[in-house]
């Protein structure tokens, strides 16, 4: 078996993959979402097409929201994944036929995922637990053993929440909400059946995943997971270390120019100095039990480790992100703060750390990265020289510690952003800085400034004849003179927008005239110079890479992952058209392997 790189050797040499979301995608025997015996088949894939990296969305047990990113355990796995090929079931054909009807009535080839196949799967699952031998297997008490320090409690909540009808933790009764010893044991002695039914699922998860784990590095193929920073206010983490949390604020993002009010997620803050005062316990053991599946980890939003922003959690919702503040308040102690974590973080795992370094970040992280080796992300889209030229940096300009990618989980796909949003700006965020200026009539300007009929999704589109500041400061003082030195927002957003599809256009170095529509050629440039960048890792979503083969028909707008700031079914429900075997025998393939071949980034090591 291929062992986990060591970090030199992942720094040695420039990769490429593919960012994969496991319920995105399906097989002919899966339950239409993807489960472990599937990822086997994507490394397979990725193997085939001379790719190296296979990303995963976070793989923790969801929570009522069904994301990934607020989760109800920072260990436990997602049952929904569960392979029934992989399970060891007992001789029953009742069983069987219940399995195969489930299988054959489920929905493939839909636009989104219908969750309710979790409730079905946590069904059949509950019945072959029941027809296990009764004494309990050396490999179950050991995984109980080794994972003590988080398996109990996430049963026991389990079990728990269960039984008060999904209700969250702070809504149980008080001698389970506060963790009366004696209640919890009454409890566990009366519910051992089920409690036990949550650690054996676990312990299936684990050994199912560990094994694709096993096969990816048989084939050289390295998977890299992700570690969602925060973890959801009803879960197991924070019913059992509640001192670790700041329950009265709510974590979110400040507002920016793709966020006009900012953003609310809703999970609670750390209480860092609490968590130290463990040794940081808490932390290493999340990281410890990563690392049973991956070789690399991605750190969800890092600059969360040097400062959060905080919301009070009784802040209206329609205020999303508005206003909140940093914690800690004070700016000279960011970078003292994160860069402990990290270090505590590197050392604690032998995995390959990478970090998501998007958004507004202080310069201390940027440091921080750099001085430990970590690679941040590098967004075409908005790796620009925002400050002088306003225009796309060159491949090889990207940084060398970075992942380059074309879209993200939380973006548009890279055709949905030609098409809609490059070149634009959001809607609100303009309207609320023409209120910041007071004197700025935004429906005044509005039509003046863009092209509303080429306006679409809260973005405008700048009007061809605003082609200068000059021009843009003239609208601004429509009903008065504004000094251009009191516009400087709105200068800094007319510059870094207009004309920006004809810049990136010359880069892409096709010929004929800009394209409005994206199309296969166009998005291989684009791919071209996403191989061609300087960065270390070079990974896009399966969603940008299904474009090459024109897979996708509809509007390029319906094919998002997730919108941030937003709760709708068609968050982390979106579904691939075919299956992983059809696609495996795709001419999109050739495309695929060939850019992989041409890229220098190719293949096993």
């Amino acid at each position: 078996m291929a062992q986990l790189l060591s970090r030199a050797a992942f720094l040695s040499k420039k990769r490429v993959g593919v960012l994969v979301p496991l319920f995105s995608v399906y097989s002919k025997n899966s339950f239409g979402i993807g489960d472990f015996s599937d990822l086997k088949l994507l490394v397979d894939w990725i193997c085939e097409n001379s790719n190296s990296l296979l990303q995963l969305l976070p793989m923790n047990e969801m929570g009522g929201q069904d994301c990934p990113y607020d989760s109800s355990s920072s260990f436990a796995l997602e049952p929904a994944y569960i392979s029934f090929l992989d399970l060891p079931l007992p001789k029953d054909k009742s069983l069987k036929r219940q399995i195969e009807n489930l299988r054959k009535g489920l929905q493939k080839g839909k636009a989104f995922l219908n969750y309710s196949i979790k409730v079905e799967k946590l069904r059949l699952l509950w019945e072959i637990f029941l027809l296990q031998d009764v004494i309990e297997p050396q490999g179950l008490r050991s995984f109980k053993e080794e994972n003590a320090y988080w398996l109990r409690d996430f049963s026991l909540f389990k079990v728990i929440k269960q039984v008060h009808r999904g209700a969250a933790w702070y809504d149980w009764p008080q001698e389970f909400r506060e963790r009366d010893r004696k209640a919890l044991e009454d409890f566990c002695k009366k519910y051992s059946k089920e409690i036990n039914f949550e650690a054996w699922l676990q312990w299936q998860l684990f050994e199912q995943f560990r094994g694709v784990r096993d096969y990816a590095r048989a084939k050289n193929v390295f998977i890299k997971g992700d570690l969602p920073i925060l973890v959801s206010r009803d879960s197991a983490d924070v019913w059992a270390h509640v001192n670790f949390f700041k329950l009265e604020f709510a974590a979110g993002a400040p507002p920016d120019m793709y966020a006009a009010l900012g953003q609310r997620w809703g999970m609670p803050t750390y209480n860092w100095e609490v968590i130290k005062q463990d040794g940081y316990k808490y932390l290493r053991e999340k990281l410890r039990y990563a690392q049973n599946f991956y070789d690399v980890l991605r750190i969800d939003h890092v600059v969360g480790l040097f400062r959060i922003w905080s919301i009070p959690y009784n802040e209206p919702l329609e205020n999303q992100g508005l206003n909140g503040f940093f914690d800690p308040a004070d700016e000279s102690v960011w970078g003292k703060h994160g860069k402990e974590i990290l270090e505590v973080m590197l050392e604690s795992t032998d995995m390959f750390l990478c970090a998501e370094d998007l958004g507004v970040i202080p310069n201390s992280c940027t440091q921080t990265l750099k001085d430990l080796n970590i690679p941040g992300n590098d967004v075409g889209r908005w790796v620009k020289d925002w400050k002088t030229a306003h225009d796309f940096l060159k491949p090889s300009d990207y940084r060398k510690l970075s992942v380059a990618m074309l879209s993200t989980h939380d973006t548009t796909n890279w055709p949905a952003w030609w098409e809609n949003e490059a070149g634009t700006v959001d809607e609100a965020l303009f309207m609320r800085k023409c209120s910041d200026h007071r004197n700025i009539g935004f429906e005044r300007v509005k039509d003046k400034l863009f092209d509303l009929s080429r306006s679409l999704h809260g973005r405008m589109r700048w009007r061809e004849e605003v082609d200068s500041v000059e021009k843009l400061v003239r609208v601004l003082s429509i009903d008065g003179p504004i000094p251009r030195e009191h516009l400087t927002d709105l200068v800094d957003l007319y510059e870094n927008t207009y004309h920006e599809k004809e810049k990136l256009w010359k880069q892409l170095a096709l010929s004929g005239p800009m394209r409005e529509k994206s199309d296969s050629l166009v998005l291989q440039a684009a791919l071209r110079l996403n191989l061609e960048a300087g960065s270390l890792f070079a990974i896009n979503t399966i969603f940008d890479l299904l474009y090459l083969g024109d897979i996708l028909k509809n509007d390029a707008y319906e094919y998002r992952i997730n919108t941030p700031g937003t709760i709708s079914d068609k968050n982390w429900s979106l579904l691939i058209p075919l299956s992983i075997e059809e696609l495996r025998n795709h001419k999109i393939n050739k495309t695929i392997r060939d850019m992989a071949k041409s890229s220098g980034r190719e293949g096993a090591d």
